[in-house]
């Protein structure tokens, strides 16, 4: 367990404690107000020095490999499910269900895909392609942009479904050449 791995597993832990935080959101309060965005931040800046500390430490490691988007999974999932149904975010604020819906089925689609490939050949490495890393970061900004209260929130998580899409079909046509190559060879 080195350093880099103890950043992703508080991002595990940053997430319920997120969770609580938009539950007992109240625009009235200023402390209540902003913790949820406070925490976020915290969870997104840890996801940032776990890759740093990784790759400029030479502590890259199969746990964290697994753990790292874990932990972005989780955290972004999680954050997307509560800020679609939490019904103390403004009406406008909220995240439409149809934009759940196609961040859910995305990682479902990936989640079988990664483990299709492993149940067939026990182990295979994931590198995030630059589309992913692109939705990723749309999906943190749409996040953000809900807390921050921007009222064109809309225009954000438009731009992360669309990206959505587009990774996902792009996951898809490479877990199917990764997997069309793997049986030429076996």
């Amino acid at each position: 367990m080195n350093l880099a791995n103890k950043f992703s597993i508080i991002r595990l832990f940053l997430t319920p404690v997120f969770v609580l935080s938009v539950l007992y959101y109240r625009e009235d309060n200023l402390v209540f107000a902003n913790l949820p965005l406070i925490i976020f931040l915290t969870a997104i800046i840890t996801d940032a020095v776990d890759g740093f500390i990784a790759r400029r430490y030479g502590q890259t490691t199969r746990l964290g490999k697994i753990l790292d988007p874990l932990a972005d999974k989780f955290l972004l999932i999680v954050a997307f499910i509560t800020l679609t149904f939490t019904a103390s975010i403004p009406p406008y604020l909220r995240i439409p269900p149809w934009i759940l819906i196609i961040v859910l089925t995305r990682d479902i689609f990936i989640l079988i895909g990664a483990s299709i490939i492993y149940m067939t050949f026990e182990y295979m490495e994931f590198r995030p392609s630059t589309l992913g890393k692109i939705t990723t970061f749309f999906q943190m900004m749409t996040v953000l942009s809900v807390l921050l209260r921007v009222r064109y929130s809309y225009i954000v998580w438009t731009t992360a479904a669309v990206f959505t899409v587009l990774s996902g079909m792009h996951y898809l046509i490479k877990t199917n050449r990764l997997l069309s190559e793997k049986l030429k060879n076996t």
